[in-house]
């Protein structure tokens, strides 16, 4: 499908939209104060080791710490290396026998902080360039797995020569050619590998004179990781609203991605340029638990600590001949509107689909089939196993960075995150319990309620005789008093 990407830029927020067919597919925001720290290259050092799960926390200037599994040192990966390419693999030495608290350590982010949890950082150092992945650590070659498998092995034997023919001093390092790298000149290439060589000396040189935690290298921004990672040969036209940002992303990308920058337009309408496509409504839309299909069911998405699940309704849909038609074709639609939020969302980790039961097995196959060819649109990595035995769908959607839901908003301070509050009632019960607690303890000459209007008018009303009857019990006088500015779940007891 043809692509449109638009870019909205300010100086406090980026936002990049990929439009396909007149529909948003993808949302990319990128804020001034919070830029995502993927690809980083840190001088860490080890804050603690901790053997039973050989892990260690590493202090990298971050608020929190950021977390090391053995999986991620270098030797682990190298051993990873020497078992694929048909070697016998080292034993991976345990994590405590490899750092030590207070080493310096050179790491790389792999996934940001989420929720409470710090950044995930490697040993391995990898550097993206327009074609190629940069390992300067390994001497491993490989060639993205989306490219053709008759291919790989001749564009393997060629990256091979190309990196030992410009290596200098003889250490080639290791390179995995990109999917866009696929039909590069042998002059792309090189240039490809000059740029990234030079950007690891850079970084070896800022290890030797910064102190620890020290940034030695920063990714790309999301301007510059458009022309990068989004542009492929689908996209028509790359907008952007910024005539300065459209200046200098023209000049990255003539400079590293000539192709890419060409597509390149500067927006000139009276218009916002979301208004194009109304993405600001989607974005909106995108953040509510309801998604609405065209035939007339919907989705519920609800967002946890462990995993996302998605619950497809045929709502108002009566539109097929009968029951089990109605139910295949909203699956059939939910299942390409489900692959579509989760890229919106930027859903990861477990995700669970409950699909409408299907009595029919091929009903079954043909809705799993087309989730499948929905997802493989997606570039993040998914993997769907089929219907388990209760009819529901589970996948796993790589997480690198947080929800659009977790950059956007957060918890409401009323509910806390709840979607729901106690009623009236029940907080007035709630504080005729605590009045007696009280009253057990301490011996005030009276007891003075704070609450919302609600819970005020609850006690004054319905609940005036258990009220009266509470005072009477405790030898007591009870006082009310209404303050509009607390949420219904608040309120004070005062002992006067």
């Amino acid at each position: 499908m043809q692509q449109d990407i638009l870019i909205n830029w300010s100086p406090q927020e980026t936002r990049v939209a990929v439009v396909e067919t007149g529909a948003v597919q993808e949302l990319h925001v990128e804020r001034t104060l919070e830029r995502g720290l993927v690809g980083n290259v840190y001088l860490g050092r080890v804050a603690r080791v901790l053997p039973g799960m050989q892990s260690a926390f590493i202090d990298i200037g971050l608020e929190r710490a950021a977390f090391l599994h053995v999986a991620d040192l270098m030797s682990s990966v190298a051993a990873r290396h020497a078992e694929t390419d048909g070697g016998t693999p080292a034993a991976v030495v345990p994590i405590e026998k490899q750092v030590f608290e207070g080493q310096s350590l050179m790491v790389q982010v792999i996934k940001d902080p989420i929720g409470t949890k710090g950044a995930r950082l490697s040993s391995q150092i990898s550097i993206a360039g327009r074609l190629l992945v940069f390992l300067p650590q390994d001497q491993h070659i490989g060639v993205s797995q989306k490219i053709p498998l008759e291919q790989r092995e001749t564009l393997r034997r060629r990256l091979q020569q190309l990196a030992e023919d410009g290596a200098p001093n003889g250490q080639t390092g290791g390179f995995i050619l990109r999917t866009n790298g696929e039909d590069a000149s042998d002059d792309e290439l090189g240039e490809d590998i000059a740029y990234l060589r030079k950007t690891w000396a850079r970084i070896k040189e800022a290890s030797l004179r910064l102190p620890p935690m020290s940034l030695l290298h920063q990714d790309l921004s999301l301007l510059q990781r458009v022309l990068r990672d989004l542009v492929g040969e689908t996209t028509q036209t790359i907008r952007i609203d910024s005539a300065e940002q459209f200046q200098k992303l023209r000049d990255f990308g003539r400079e590293f991605m000539p192709a890419a920058s060409d597509k390149l337009q500067l927006y000139k309408g009276e218009r916002p340029i979301f208004d194009l496509y109304s993405i600001d409504d989607e974005v909106a839309r995108a953040l509510g638990r309801r998604v609405d299909l065209k035939s007339g069911g919907y989705l519920i998405v609800d967002q946890t600590e462990a995993l996302t699940t998605v619950d497809v309704n045929t709502g108002g849909y009566v539109g097929a001949r009968n029951f089990d038609e109605t139910i295949f074709k909203t699956n059939l639609e939910a299942a390409g509107a489900i692959a579509r939020q989760l890229r919106l969302r930027n859903l990861g980790g477990i995700i669970v689909a409950d699909f409408i039961d299907m009595v029919r097995e091929d009903h079954r196959e043909a809705v799993l089939a087309e989730f499948r060819k929905q997802l493989a649109r997606d570039r993040v990595k998914t993997m769907v196993s089929g219907f388990s035995a209760l009819g529901l769908v589970e996948m796993t959607r790589k997480r690198t960075r947080e929800s659009l839901a977790h950059m956007l908003c957060e918890p409401c301070p009323v509910c806390e995150g709840k979607g729901s509050v106690k009623t009236a009632r029940t907080v007035s019960y709630d504080i005729l319990r605590e009045i007696l607690r009280e009253a057990r303890q301490f011996n005030p000459r009276e007891f003075r309620v704070i609450a919302s209007p609600a819970v005020i008018d609850v006690l004054l009303d319905e609940e005036s005789q258990h009220l009266a009857g509470l005072s009477d019990f405790i030898g007591k006088p009870i006082s009310l008093r209404s303050e509009a500015a607390m949420a219904q779940e608040q309120y004070d007891i005062v002992l006067l």
